[in-house]
């Protein structure tokens, strides 16, 4: 046995004892799907030990974000039955919930029958360019923030709303404001502990520009665990808001006059010992070579893997000129204008934040989306010619604009080599397709702003 497999071996043994020992009748299971979003299910302690080494299955492959089924083509649907797909549980990601009486709770990957990982599963696909990482010397560290407005609503109030006029917990537009974060100390505390025990971490969290808008910054650690995290704060928050009948949103623009909610994305490469982006003689004040072809890889794929960072029709109301969403594909020191924002510093604190994405991405897919360009920025040994932006995009005028809308992005994504080569083409295919469905479904609606335009004046 190797000391891989001694390791795996080891976690296996000291987890599954603990859920013995916690007395627990029930334990909580989890996979994302392809939207981020966090389905789940309660089983009894016997079927979860069974699943252990025997998988369990969900069925989401088949229907989008509203349980609506996707049509004719898809890898899973009403043609095919909508048939379960294995969850195999990941041992190593055992917490519990502390607002949930402290039941375990597993998060989980598909995986195909023979065992191999599934080529839709979004974790998979993060898995997929982690390995690509270690086969190139690198170990990934990042970190995500998110920003999120929260609301005085319920699922019954919002329901009787019908979508219109929800209700912000505050009406300033104040960042970093502990006047506005002590009216509602008792969520924000419950926030900060809870999170912590259930093994997501926030470094902080703050109000930002915009009525009820918080911003968390979840601890950074290795790249996986990182998107774990993020995945599991958005459902925690979720949960822990519902007992102060507060609604948070991830949503990336909820109302046309304020900025939008942001899901940015800090990342470093290490060999295990030191941060390969640091060089105290780079020319680009202590940007090492290495580091300028990650950043120019991430300004050269960014359109091709657009979708993965903007994967809704309402992330394109969040690109919008004069808000703080970077709208063109542009790289800057310290600058938060910029697309990417190059923090050269100490040894230990050199990165690169991805800016672009809204907080409605699916973790796993927005930081394979950072990895995959920036890594073949690497490979390509690609020259960051593109010079920084100062200021408020001071500089920009030659970089190429972001396109205003999902149809555009996804034609892009799907015919792009880059994509196919990272993450395979059944997930390009996949995932093309549901975005392509969430345009039609867009096509399809009639809007409050048509109704208002046109009802009684055409």
């Amino acid at each position: 046995m190797d000391q891989t497999e001694h390791h795996r071996a080891d976690t296996r043994a000291r987890v599954l004892d603990a859920v013995r020992s916690s007395g627990a009748r029930k334990v909580k299971v989890a996979v994302a799907d392809v939207d981020g979003v966090l389905r789940g299910k309660y089983v009894h302690i016997d079927k979860f030990f069974a699943a252990v080494d025997g998988g369990i299955g969900f069925s989401v492959f088949g229907t989008d974000l509203n349980d609506r089924p996707y049509g004719e083509g898809y890898a899973s649907g009403r043609r095919l039955g909508f048939p379960d797909a294995t969850v195999e549980l990941d041992l190593g990601t055992h917490r519990t919930v502390p607002w949930d009486g402290d039941v375990p709770f597993f998060l989980g990957q598909f995986v195909k029958p023979d065992g191999s990982p599934h080529p839709l599963c979004p974790r998979q696909v993060l898995r997929r360019v982690l390995g690509r990482a270690r086969d190139m010397g690198f170990q990934v560290m990042a970190g995500l923030e998110y920003e999120f407005v929260n609301f005085h609503e319920t699922p019954q109030t919002w329901a009787e709303k019908k979508g219109h006029r929800p209700q912000p917990i505050t009406h300033g537009m104040m960042g970093y404001s502990l006047v506005e974060a002590n009216l509602h100390r008792d969520y924000i505390a419950a926030l900060m502990d809870e999170t912590a025990r259930f093994g997501v971490p926030l470094e902080s969290l703050h109000t930002e520009t915009g009525p009820g808008v918080y911003e968390a910054a979840i601890l950074f650690g290795d790249a996986l665990e990182a998107a774990d995290r993020a995945i599991l704060f958005k459902d925690a928050a979720k949960e822990i808001a519902a007992r102060f009948g507060i609604m948070p949103s991830f949503m990336a623009k909820w109302h046309p006059k304020y900025p939008g909610s942001a899901g940015h994305i800090h990342q470093s490469l290490s060999d295990g010992a030191r941060n390969l982006f640091h060089d105290p003689a780079g020319h680009r004040g202590g940007m090492s070579r290495l580091f300028e072809s990650y950043v120019a890889g991430q300004l050269t794929y960014l359109f091709e893997l657009a979708p993965m960072f903007w994967p809704t029709i309402n992330s394109y109301k969040r690109l919008v000129d004069g808000f703080w969403a970077p709208v063109k594909a542009t790289w800057g020191v310290d600058n938060r204008t910029a697309a990417f924002r190059v923090l050269a510093g100490s040894p230990t604190s050199t990165r690169v934040e991805t800016r672009c994405p809204g907080a409605d991405t699916n973790a796993y897919l927005a930081m394979a989306a950072c990895l995959a360009a920036g890594l073949a920025g690497i490979e390509q040994g690609l020259e960051l010619t593109a010079p920084p932006i100062h200021g408020d995009n001071e500089g920009a005028d030659a970089a190429v604009r972001a396109p205003r809308t999902l149809i555009e992005t996804t034609r892009i994504f799907h015919a792009s080599r880059l994509a196919r080569e990272w993450f395979g083409d059944a997930f390009v295919a996949y995932f093309a397709a549901t975005r392509e469905q969430e345009w039609r479904e867009w096509l399809d609606a009639v809007t409050d702003w048509e109704l208002r335009r046109y009802f009684d004046v055409i």
